[in-house]
C-alpha cells in the first residue's frame, strides 16, 4: 500500500468514527485531506470502495494489535484478561453510529465484517482454550470447539440482542465480567487460583472509569 492511500484511509477512518459513515461525503474527505476529488478517485472507485478499503485497513491494524497480545509470554488466563482490557479500551473511542450506518447503508460490507469478526474470535478463543489445557489451567473434559462457539456467540450477540442496550454493550464492567465468567467456567482449580492472583495484580478500576 502506498503512503498516500494509507494517509487517506487513516484520516477517513477518523472522520467515520467521529461523524458516522453516511454523513461524510467524498467532498468532505477531499476537503479534510486537502486534495482534489480527482486525486481521491485515483485511489478509490467510489464511496463504497472507500468504505471497504477503510474497514480492511482498520481490521488489519486490529489484527496486528491482537497478534502483539498473543505473542507475549503470558499464560492463557493472562492473555484472555488482556484481550478483555484491549476491547474495553477500543470501545471507549468507538462511535455506535458508525456501526449503525454500516449495517443500514452498506449491508454487504457489514456482513463481511461480521463474518471476519466471528471467524477471528472463534479461532483465537479456540487457540486460547487449547493453550490453557496444555498449561494445566483449563479443564481437560472441555469440548474445545463447542466452548469457543459459545463464547464467540455470547460476545457477538450483544450487538444484535434486544435484551442489551447501547449502554450495556459498551459498559466496561459488562465486558470484563463476560471474560471472567468465561474463564471461571472453563478453568480447573489451578486456573481459578491463577485467575484470582492475576486479578489481584491488575488494577481493574483503571479500566472501568
Amino acid at each position: 500500500m502506498n503512503k498516500e492511500l494509507e494517509n487517506i484511509l487513516v484520516k477517513v477512518g477518523e472522520l467515520y468514527n467521529k461523524y458516522g459513515i453516511k454523513s461524510v461525503t467524498m467532498d468532505d474527505v477531499a476537503r479534510e485531506l486537502g486534495i482534489s476529488k480527482k486525486t481521491l478517485y485515483l485511489h478509490v472507485e467510489n464511496k463504497n470502495d472507500l468504505v471497504s478499503k477503510v474497514l480492511d485497513y482498520l481490521l488489519n491494524l486490529k489484527n496486528q494489535e491482537f497478534n502483539e497480545i498473543l505473542s507475549k509470554k503470558q499464560n492463557a488466563i493472562e492473555e484472555l484478561l488482556e484481550v478483555g482490557i484491549y476491547i474495553i479500551k477500543a470501545f471507549r473511542d468507538f462511535n455506535p453510529s458508525t456501526e449503525y450506518d454500516l449495517k443500514k447503508y452498506y449491508p454487504e460490507i457489514f456482513n463481511k465484517l461480521q463474518d471476519i469478526r466471528k471467524d477471528s474470535m472463534f479461532r483465537s478463543t479456540l487457540s486460547n482454550i487449547k493453550k490453557g489445557k496444555l498449561e494445566g489451567l483449563f479443564r481437560e473434559d472441555l469440548d474445545d470447539e463447542i466452548i469457543a462457539k459459545f463464547q464467540t456467540n455470547r460476545f457477538l450477540s450483544m450487538n444484535s440482542d434486544d435484551f442489551y442496550n447501547q449502554d450495556d454493550m459498551f459498559n466496561p464492567q459488562y465486558i470484563l465480567e463476560l471474560f471472567i465468567y468465561h474463564i471461571r467456567g472453563i478453568a480447573n482449580d489451578k486456573g481459578i487460583e491463577v485467575l484470582d492472583k492475576t486479578l489481584e495484580k491488575i488494577d481493574i478500576k483503571d479500566y472501568l472509569q
